[in-house]
């Protein structure tokens, strides 16, 4: 069993940053040239790059456009790329730019019916991101509420109600963020992805949490109705050096 891992280049300003659960306020800059960490990860053995316009996911205007498009023509492996894809527009603009799959947050749960059609244009080309957030109710009970636009609003509907929707509509995937753990190096939301292995038939890919190497195995063991993870994206924790990609590549491999 291979987990694919993704590692991730989130885009502010042109700048290669990472958030903390997903607040624009609690910012770290690791770098201004993108397309060189792009390099570093290719040349490393990574065999996707996962690529977030933050700007464009708060906004829904395409800011990084022009550095997604250099990434991507800088580099040998196919880029999976979001962040403010609302439109068929935005969507064919970043297609043009060379990403190979894109990643749909935001107007996925506004109309599924245009991931269907831009799913059935760009065939292995399109996944739906789920970022939501844990909360525990009064009867103790874990709910993980989808957040859209940016992270900064909540849509009011829950994770595994919405995973299902998406069942039919020919996506490559579902990326799957836990919003409180995002950015923290605190592990993985196991719990909750196992949920969502045993309520989708979708390949699912793990986002958020990552921090050590051996939340990479964990991941690499999850299993749920006899169904693993596909992926996993890792951010911060290479940025801050807690292991490199070649570590992480080799704890995906079992």
């Amino acid at each position: 069993m291979t987990l694919t891992l993704f590692p991730a280049i989130d885009l502010r300003d042109g700048r290669c940053v990472r958030l903390t659960q997903g607040d624009f306020a609690r910012e770290k800059t690791y770098g201004d040239d993108p397309v060189a960490q792009a390099g570093v990860f290719a040349a490393a053995g990574a065999e996707w790059l996962h690529v977030v316009d933050l700007d464009a996911a708060r906004t829904g205007r395409a800011h990084n456009l022009d550095v997604i498009g250099a990434i991507c023509a800088a580099v040998d492996v196919p880029v999976q790329s979001g962040g403010g894809v609302r439109d068929r527009a935005k969507a064919e603009a970043l297609f043009d730019a060379g990403v190979a799959r894109l990643v749909v947050g935001t107007a996925a749960l506004d109309d599924p019916g245009f991931v269907a059609e831009l799913a059935a244009a760009h065939p292995g080309g399109v996944a739906v991101g789920l970022d939501a957030r844990a909360t525990v109710d009064d009867t103790g009970a874990t709910r993980w509420s989808v957040a859209v636009r940016g992270w900064e609003t909540d849509s009011g509907r829950d994770l595994l109600d919405i995973v299902g929707v998406f069942a039919e509509a020919g996506v490559a995937a579902l990326i799957v963020t836990e919003i409180g753990r995002d950015g923290t190096m605190a592990g993985p939301d196991r719990d909750g992805l196992s949920k969502v292995l045993a309520a989708t038939a979708s390949d699912v890919i793990a986002s958020g949490g990552v921090g050590t190497l051996d939340d990479i195995r964990a991941l690499v063991a999850l299993e749920s109705n006899g169904r693993r993870l596909s992926g996993a994206i890792i951010g911060r924790a290479l940025y801050e050096e807690r292991f490199t990609l070649d570590q992480a590549l080799t704890a995906a491999r079992v």
